[in-house]
């Protein structure tokens, strides 16, 4: 409401004033609801920024404004608490978890995130573009735009050239049938140490890997198993995840959709051949466009065109965010530059995002050096359901809260995070109770929910004058400010806005804990305070949600 109140006092002052625009800021806490910056206009106007304010002030009327006031160059403004009170929390508790839905006429977007590839295990690796995608899809539909999560399954290319040379030189059927994703992925790592030592390795997988383009059933049917036993793993984490896509038409999918797209290349005179290879050229500022190799054999970028291609033809998209790391920065600027020569009307967005490192390294799957996600969640479910048992002896369900507070607390930890930072993945850090993490922020949500325990929220007999005092005062600014939190998230493509928020939501609850009883004698005060805490609950509660977490009522 703070936001519409803001707007409305900028246009009425754009409007008075005859300006083009007129900025009004939230200052800290404490200082004002909303300040306006008179520096600038006393230079626009060569009056001193009191001046300014005389000006402004007999015009200055809105009727949620209670009074207005000048401090060092700045016109505070004070709402009137008790109406603002009375609007926010009646409407978070009306609407419970739909607050903060928006409705924003933007056209169906796309989303391709996790991507996880064939015959490698699902890795902690995999976690950033899993868990960012699936945030921002959960984004974008409370703001009520039409989203298609797409799992572009990494299902082809020379890898599996090299996975079935490897498979034939070293595999035991038997091993790969008891357990396929450790050893397909064992074999892998064999493979590239051996290559290292024999480099024919190399050129062997590629002959296989054309035989397999080409048809050959033997090289298919081992294909094809590799991509089935992968899927079934790749469906059992994101199960624990609660992670679900729209679509899992991976690489192999666009093997014959790539022709059409050669052709309307070469027919609107995009293509040249360079060396053999046959390319387009971006100009200046970037490499040119490798559609295919010398050998015929086409490259990411033509299978990602016909993928974007597919994407605006079936789902109507207008818009694909890319949720990929850093590192593939150039291919979806090549990407975009290509779709643009063409003239196809899609946007393209990289949501970029950086590592996750294990002390301190790179992990790797040619190395070696990764780390099953299935492995880190068991550990940090077992650890979780330690501390809980601790805590909290005869719980109930200890499992399922288990569960829920160590897969929290991993994607918690990823998800706070600026997406484009690399982040180190601590176990024993993401799982405390305290501080920046999931368990926190759950606790805080369980801390309420036992005040509320037995109790009935009577609006009629909520005392809204309580309301007036500052640390109640700024909790229910911060509630008012989760629309705009989830807009902002919207718009950065930053599922850490939120994240940052609740933290921020879940701390000053905390401390106005510490200051006010919540069950109190009075009726009219018990009723403002529970009043309070559920809506505070609420947006906890949906916003985990919106982050892929699970609330909890007990813990």
């Amino acid at each position: 409401m703070i936001d519409q109140i803001k707007e409305n006092i900028k246009q009425l002052l754009i409007d008075k004033l005859h300006v083009e625009d007129v900025t009004i800021e939230r200052p800290k806490r404490g200082l004002a609801d909303l300040a306006i910056p008179l520096f600038g206009f006393a230079k626009a106007w060569k009056l001193s920024p009191q001046k300014v304010y005389e000006k402004i002030e007999p015009i200055l009327s809105h009727p949620a404004i209670h009074s207005i006031e000048y401090v060092g160059g700045f016109l505070n403004i004070f709402i009137k608490r008790v109406e603002f009170s009375r609007y926010v929390l009646i409407e978070v508790y009306e609407k419970q978890e739909a607050f903060g839905e928006q409705f924003f006429d933007e056209e169906p977007i796309v989303i391709d995130y996790s991507s996880p590839n064939i015959a490698k295990s699902f890795s902690v690796g995999h976690l950033r573009s899993t868990m960012i995608g699936h945030a921002l899809k959960n984004i974008y539909e409370k703001c009520s735009i039409k989203v298609t999560g797409v799992n572009h399954l990494g299902d082809w290319g020379t890898q599996f050239g090299k996975m079935i040379v490897a498979y034939e030189k070293w595999g035991n059927p038997d091993d790969v049938e008891a357990d396929p994703i450790n050893a397909l992925q064992a074999l892998y790592v064999r493979f590239h140490d051996e290559s290292e030592k024999d480099t024919s390795l190399e050129d062997q997988a590629r002959e296989v890997f054309r035989a397999l383009e080409e048809g050959d059933k033997k090289y298919v049917s081992l294909w094809e198993n590799f991509r089935t036993k992968s899927l079934e793993e790749f469906m059992h984490m994101y199960d624990v995840l609660n992670v679900s896509f729209d679509s899992y038409h991976g690489e192999a999918f666009y093997n014959d959709k790539m022709d059409a797209i050669v052709q309307e290349l070469e027919n609107k005179g995009l293509l040249q051949i360079d060396e053999g290879a046959t390319i387009v050229d971006l100009g200046r500022d970037l490499p040119p466009a490798l559609i295919k190799r010398s050998d015929g054999a086409t490259l990411y970028i033509t299978r990602d065109l016909a993928a974007l291609k597919y994407r605006m033809d079936t789902y109507g998209a207008k818009r694909v965010l890319y949720v990929v790391g850093n590192e593939q920065q150039l291919h979806f600027k090549q990407l975009a530059t290509v779709a643009h020569l063409l003239g196809w009307n899609v946007e393209i967005e990289h949501i970029n995002f950086g590592l996750v490192l294990l002390d301190g390294k790179k992990m790797s799957t040619r190395d070696g050096k990764t780390k099953r996600l299935e492995a880190v969640i068991d550990q940090a479910v077992h650890e979780a359901k330690l501390a809980i048992s601790d805590k909290n002896p005869s719980l109930e369900e200890k499992d399922q809260v288990a569960k829920a507070v160590g897969v929290g607390a991993i994607i918690f930890n990823d998800l706070k995070n600026e997406r484009h930072l690399d982040i180190d993945f601590n176990l024993s850090q993401m799982l405390k109770f305290e501080g920046q993490t999931g368990p926190y922020l759950q606790y805080s949500s369980v801390r309420i929910e036992s005040m509320l325990k037995d109790q009935r929220i009577d609006i009629a007999n909520v005392d809204f004058d309580v309301y007036q005092i500052d640390h109640y005062f700024e909790l229910i600014k911060l509630v008012d400010q989760f629309p705009e939190i989830i807009e902002r998230a919207k718009d950065q493509n930053s599922p850490s806005v939120i994240a940052k928020y609740l933290l921020s939501l879940a701390q000053t609850f905390n401390s106005f804990y510490g200051k006010e009883r919540i069950l109190v004698a009075d009726v009219h005060r018990l009723q403002a305070n529970l009043l309070l805490a559920r809506s505070i609950q609420i947006v906890i509660n949906e916003g985990l949600r919106l982050l892929g977490i699970e609330s909890l009522k007990a813990m």
